[in-house]
């Protein structure tokens, strides 16, 4: 059997911010010096990144008042102190300049009454550092990035291609394997150098405000490779999800003076963070609205059944709407048939983060369960733990993150790369092994189909993983996602046989991408035996330094079951106070 290759010094799997990023950094810095291969599951222009609405959190201002100390400090008392410090500080000094490498490179920000960069306040930072264009900010940066991109040559990208796995031998990287839905052939990738930016996992719930692209790839190719997932059970749950659809409503509608009230009428954060009210961190507004809802303050949706409480602008008037908030108004009439001018906006919190991720150090290198850099692979974006965000991000803080690690990680890998002689490859076996792995998918002619086995995946992790958890349902949780995984290997029917444009086996590997980081999330979740930012738990219901103040690292043992250690955290300046909003 003959295996195509394609052949670059560094490929980047992701084109969301981070991707892109790390593509225009290796260019910028080494120009035709190197050839990089961009390797997309959606067209290039359509990955999750469009989807961020509010900002981007960075220090411009010293002069009045912001400092990169009080940008770390707010960063590290959100994560409730489980951010790796050293990070942290990396990423509030490299922010400012990234905001003005994109003004330069021609984004559109939103501007001051006397011309510069506008910024607005989100939760549970001190300052209104977070620097926007409308509510449209990650498309404009896409869009910014992408248009720089173009100047350089000797670079491709693979749109719509599929990354099936990565390959990883004696601690290095040594290519990957990818889908080609247009011959439906597996083509083995070399290269000397690899970025993994394929974001979270938010798929894994059915109300998110996640793109159905994000499924966890990155992460589960990682954990089958021999990798570390680290501190997977911090999943964020951003407070106002549209219902019944889940689409995102930027927090930038509290930002700019949103009130969030109960069925009475009541602005009830003043029960729950009186200093920050709706700017608290998104953790502490998401459990103040789930305690709303249960002790029946919320309203109910008759055709979904979700229950909500409301998001009320009707106070900042039309111009401001329209102005600051016009993607906001557009979604509100288009998906729940509701102008924000007139009437409140339905609202739950939404699985929208995942803080956790593969294992770097500092500087976005991929880690081996030993500590050691896996050589010639680096992590950018949310795929990335180097531990910013800890138990608990702030918002404005994910772009800024994805612009910071995708400087990182491709000035990294250049660097490698031009270290490097040649690419090294898999040996043959593994390749054909490759091929036959993901068209065993579809040689069952009759059994359950994929669908059913990820519907009931997401309705298992919206029911036992929420914004409130406890053991039993945890555990309960567990053994139905063992039975997924059983179901997946020995009942899943692909109904369609082609291999050509076969998007119902796509969707087969996807769900077992999905399972396998469900398997992580929910057997790190229930060994952590405390609460702490998003992992919040009924039966042990405070947060404990003593025996939790340390990362989680998950590596996979055997078919269907995870080996968990530790690592502590890397505290630098400041130690762990109670949270306080």
């Amino acid at each position: 059997m003959t295996i195509n290759s394609i052949e670059h010094d560094i490929v980047i799997v992701g084109s969301g911010i981070a991707g892109l990023r790390a593509a225009v950094e290796i260019k910028r810095m080494y120009g035709d010096k190197l050839s990089v291969g961009v390797i997309s599951k959606v067209q290039l222009m359509r990955s999750h990144s469009v989807a961020a609405e509010g900002g981007t959190a960075a220090v411009l201002y010293r002069e009045e008042g912001d400092s990169y100390a009080l940008h770390a400090w707010d960063t590290v008392k959100g994560s409730d102190f489980l951010a790796d410090q050293d990070a942290v500080w990396l990423m509030v000094k490299l922010a400012s300049e990234e905001v003005r490498l994109l003004e330069h490179w021609g984004m559109p920000w939103s501007r001051r009454p006397d011309g510069r960069i506008a910024q607005r306040p989100f939760g549970g930072h001190s300052f209104n550092r977070a620097l926007y264009a409308a509510d449209k900010t990650g498309f404009y940066e896409m869009q910014t990035l992408y248009n720089k991109l173009l100047e350089y040559d000797n670079w491709e990208r693979y749109d719509e291609w599929f990354v099936t796995n990565i390959y990883i031998e004696g601690n290095e990287f040594r290519g990957l394997y990818a889908l080609n839905p247009r011959d439906g052939d597996i083509y083995l990738f070399k290269a000397k150098a690899a970025i993994i930016a394929t974001g979270g996992a938010g798929r894994l719930y059915s109300f998110t405000t996640y793109s159905h692209s994000v499924t966890g790839d990155g992460l589960a190719m990682a954990f089958r490779a021999g990798l570390p997932l680290k501190d997977m059970e911090f999943i964020q749950f951003h407070p106002t999800g549209l219902v019944p659809s889940g689409i995102l409503i930027s927090e930038a509608a509290r930002g700019e003076g949103g009130y969030l009230i109960n069925s009475r009428g009541e602005r009830f954060m003043a029960k729950y963070a009186p200093q920050k009210m709706e700017l608290a961190p998104r953790d502490i507004v998401s459990r103040a609205m789930m305690t709303e809802i249960i002790e029946g303050r919320g309203l109910k949706d008759e055709v979904s059944g979700l229950e909500y409480v409301l998001l009320d602008l009707r106070h900042l008037g039309e111009d401001k709407i329209n102005d600051k908030l016009p993607a906001i108004r557009e979604i509100a009439l288009k998906h729940a048939g509701i102008d924000p001018v007139e009437e409140p906006i339905p609202v739950r919190p939404v699985a929208h983060y995942t803080m956790g991720g593969i294992h770097t150090d500092t500087y976005y290198r991929a880690l081996s369960i030993d500590g050691q850099w896996v050589r010639g692979l680096f992590v950018a974006g949310e795929a990335a733990a180097a531990s910013i965000h800890g138990a608990n991000r702030l918002g404005s803080n994910s772009t800024t993150e994805c612009l910071v690690s995708g400087r990182i990680a491709g000035l990294l890998a250049a660097e490698y790369a031009l270290r490097v002689r040649e690419a090294k490859s898999p040996p043959r076996e593994r390749s054909v092994e490759e091929e036959k792995w993901v068209y065993s998918l579809v040689r069952r002619e009759s059994g359950v189909p994929t669908y059913q086995i990820r519907r009931e995946l997401q309705e298992t992790m919206s029911d036992k993983f929420y914004v409130f958890r406890n053991g039993d349902d945890m555990n309960s949780g567990l053994l139905k996602m063992l039975k997924l995984r059983s179901m997946l290997r020995n009942e899943a029917y692909v109904e369609d046989k082609s291999r050509v444009y076969n998007t119902d086996l796509i969707l087969a590997i996807e769900t077992l991408n999905m399972l396998d980081v469900a398997l992580v999330i929910a057997k790190s979740a229930i060994a952590r035996t405390e609460s702490r930012g998003a992992h919040y738990r009924m039966d042990y219901s405070k947060r404990n330094d003593a025996e939790w103040l340390k990362h989680t690292l998950a590596l996979r043992y055997g078919e269907d079951d995870v080996k968990l250690s530790y690592e502590p955290v890397r505290i630098t300046t400041w130690k762990p106070v109670e949270r306080k909003y």
